[in-house]
């Protein structure tokens, strides 16, 4: 059912923990499936991620995709780490299970909360950058109403 690269992010989660006064932190969640993810960014003044933490309450899935990501986005410029999509975690981690796609939903939107969360506390802009939801279980809605 799950890939060796995901067991191997679920069992050994790279990144687990907090970055005391962040860059920026974001934090997403799904209410449909309960699971919350915390992304922590330390960039520095040349705009490149040097640290990334994550902490998530959730399933396997969750844990895998939240720590993919923060392997994904490590040592990346900003604008890189923007380009980071649930493609590219489920890509990384060998594929998810239909059910599970959205646990790399969560990772993009927690990614792209914790740039929003910098760039409002730096007064900086990030091209291509959307205001984040906190639930993404909201976007299923929408798509679900568009068929």
């Amino acid at each position: 059912m799950y890939s060796e690269k995901v067991m191997d992010h679920f069992q050994n989660p790279r990144n687990v923990g907090e970055i005391e006064n962040a860059s920026g932190v974001g934090t997403v969640g799904n209410a449909k499936c309960g699971d919350i993810m915390r992304i922590y960014l330390d960039i520095d003044d040349n705009g490149v991620i040097q640290d990334c933490k994550f902490k998530t309450f959730g399933c396997g899935a969750a844990v895998a995709t939240s720590s993919m990501a923060t392997e994904l986005v490590k040592g990346k410029t900003v604008q890189e780490a923007l380009l980071v999509t649930n493609k590219a975690v489920m890509e990384a981690l060998d594929g998810l299970p239909p059910v599970k796609v959205h646990c790399s939903l969560l990772a993009e939107e927690a990614i792209h909360a914790a740039l929003w969360d910098y760039a409002e506390k730096h007064g900086v802009k990030i091209e291509g950058l959307k205001k984040p939801k906190s639930d993404i279980h909201e976007d299923e809605e929408e798509e679900a109403e568009e068929y």
